[in-house]
């Protein structure tokens, strides 16, 4: 039996079960290989060189996620199929051209060193190529193909350790490493990402001889409606880039007050979050959509079982973090980045725990971009802000890392109970809509 539902005529989709397997191997697999990156920069180089490549990801990244709009999530969500793929793909690649300007000028206008303007703006472009995929992504997660993001992401994470890895040994650069990076995830687009959004257009098309779908790598610059697409994501763009400055926030203060050396101990600490985000995002990715279409057609029961799950998971991945950063945390530092790590592993146990917090607040997180609740994302973000810096301001300059810890823990609190308390409110209009309607109506909305 063929592990798709569906008959001929109808779009192939696998379970959800299915889509959540090939997601977690896929964000494992490129987890892993950026980890595998972080170890091979602290060994070849030192904490000043991590902080450098850190650096340029936490300029980089604010930038390129508000240019985004979320418009993968918008896409994955858009049960009823208001835009066109080829509109996702024209407003992308227009955002992505002014993020990356924006890049540039940040770059030449910090009063950085040459090597690390040069680096910024290379990761710039690298995350551009990135942009350009995660829009295709969108299509992909949209008809529940996740297996061809999962793949995407095995020969991204992968591919970036082997060409970072080779750049960086052979030149002691980050200049070079960079551009190792922006060529192997431009390479990807190219041969992999856009081949998989082109055949899964044909499997899914009711008429694989229809013009659009031979266009589907055709931007659509319909500028009416892509002002409109525009309007409806701006409030996920803020969201993703309040949320990257919310982690980043706190690397801006250690390298002003600390400099890049705390900076990449900091940075290397944190990145054992991603172990968490991993499965998060696994799941969340997977859900989405079901999530969506549960909202759409009013099937609150179906929707809060399955976010209780997510959140329940959630609890467990943080508990299991905390405890293996308590009992083994310091043989762990030592073994994989060294002495100068493992002197830190109080500070860990506390970054797991604040990202455990967060975590935990990401999957209501989802679950209102699923009911489209932009605007109350952005009201929230905005708060968790304000937060984040004020507690970096009040904490960063006297207890250093600790301190910033302490302002991501404040953020991630905020953040769950205001995530949960607009998500219960979106199901409370679910279970009023569905009230409301005569009983041989209900699930048809």
């Amino acid at each position: 039996m063929s592990a798709y539902s569906g008959s001929a005529g109808k779009p192939k989709r696998l379970s959800l079960r299915r889509n959540f397997s090939w997601t977690f191997i896929g964000n494992t697999v490129y987890a892993a290989s950026q980890w595998g990156l972080l170890v091979i920069l602290a060994r070849l180089g030192s904490p000043e060189v991590v902080g450098q490549f850190s650096l340029a990801l936490a300029l980089t990244a604010p930038v390129i996620l508000f240019a985004n709009l979320q418009l993968r999530g918008v896409q994955a969500t858009d049960a009823r199929h208001e835009y066109t793929p080829r509109m996702y793909l024209a407003l992308r690649l227009l955002t992505t051209l002014l993020g990356w300007l924006v890049i540039v000028f940040i770059a030449l206008s910090g009063g950085y060193a040459q090597e690390t303007m040069l680096v910024i703006g290379i990761v710039g472009l690298a995350k551009a190529a990135e942009a350009i995929s995660d829009v295709l992504y969108g299509y992909l997660q949209q008809h529940e193909r996740m297996e061809f993001i999962a793949r995407s992401m095995m020969i991204k994470g992968i591919g970036s350790l082997l060409a970072m890895g080779i750049a960086v040994f052979f030149t002691g650069s980050m200049v070079w490493g960079s551009v190792a990076l922006a060529v192997v995830w431009a390479l990807l687009l190219l041969f992999y990402d856009i081949p998989a959004v082109r055949r899964v257009a044909r499997e899914t098309a009711a008429d694989p001889a229809d013009p659009e779908v031979r266009r589907i790598m055709q931007p659509a610059w319909q500028w009416d409606r892509l002002w409109r697409l525009a309007w409806l994501s701006l409030p996920l763009g803020f969201v993703m880039m309040l949320i990257s400055l919310n982690t980043n926030i706190p690397r801006y203060y250690m390298q002003e007050y600390y400099g890049e050396r705390e900076l990449g101990i900091f940075s290397a600490l944190s990145y054992w979050i991603v172990v968490i985000t991993t499965i998060v995002q696994a799941l969340a990715q997977s859900a989405t959509p079901r999530l969506s279409k549960y909202y759409v057609n009013q099937e609150a029961r179906a929707f809060i079982s399955l976010l209780a799950k997510l959140l329940g998971l959630g609890v467990v991945l943080a508990v299991a973090g905390v405890l293996v950063a308590w009992i083994g945390g310091r043989e762990l530092l030592l073994l994989v980045f060294g002495p100068e790590y493992a002197g830190r592993s109080q500070l860990f146990v506390l970054v797991m725990i604040a990202g455990g917090m967060k975590e935990i607040a990401s999957f209501a997180g989802y679950a209102m971009t699923a009911v489209r609740y932009f605007r109350s994302q952005t009201v929230l973000f905005i708060i968790i802000t304000i937060a984040t810096y004020v507690g970096c301001v009040l904490w960063v300059p006297e207890h250093g890392s600790n301190g910033a810890v302490m302002a991501l823990l404040l953020a991630g609190v905020i953040q769950l109970v205001g995530s949960l308390a607009v998500t219960a409110y979106a199901i409370l209009r679910i279970k009023e809509a569905a009230a409301a309607q005569p009983a041989g109506e209900q699930g048809l909305a």
